[in-house]
């Protein structure tokens, strides 16, 4: 298991590879993103992808999964998502493509209103077979802490002068 202390700004953690077939891709798109570009090869040639190119939302998704396969799928309580920022996907996932996740801690802090968590910000960035960044993101996880603060400790004062 892993827990707030043991996480540190620019630790990196990396997923394993998964290969994206056209059967899922066109499957995730009927199900949950029926665009033509998504669903139907011959009408996605003449698109403004040029090819079936998978929904950013599949690659969002598929990239949650990998992320749950690196260590920091260890985490405590699981991986509680608490905000998403900056998500973009600058190039379009095709079936074929390998892809993979680097997860790095940018910054954390320990809860003010419960103080057996913490904020933990990272950024996700998924890489295709060419290392070209399919899908990157920001986003704030809650981490549960290992060390609880102690109730009796004397707490710190300011002298004003």
């Amino acid at each position: 298991m892993l827990y707030f202390e043991d996480l540190k700004a620019g630790q990196l953690f990396h997923s394993p590879t998964h290969v994206l077939s056209e059967e899922e891709l066109i499957g995730f798109a009927r199900q949950y993103d029926p665009q033509y570009f998504h669903t139907d090869p011959q009408s996605a040639a003449d698109s403004l992808f040029g090819g079936l190119a998978a929904s950013g939302w599949q690659t969002s998704s598929l990239s949650m999964r990998l992320v749950t396969q690196t260590e920091l799928g260890k985490m405590a309580n699981g991986l509680i998502g608490m905000q998403i920022d900056k998500m973009r996907w600058p190039q379009p996932t095709r079936a074929g493509d390998a892809l993979r996740v680097a997860v790095e801690v940018l910054d954390k802090r320990r809860s003010n209103s419960q103080p057996g968590f913490g904020v933990v910000k990272v950024r996700w960035t998924t890489l295709n077979q060419r290392d070209e960044v399919a899908m990157q993101l920001e986003c704030s996880i809650w981490a549960q802490c290992r060390a609880q603060p102690q109730e009796d400790a004397p707490r710190p004062t300011t002298q004003h002068a």
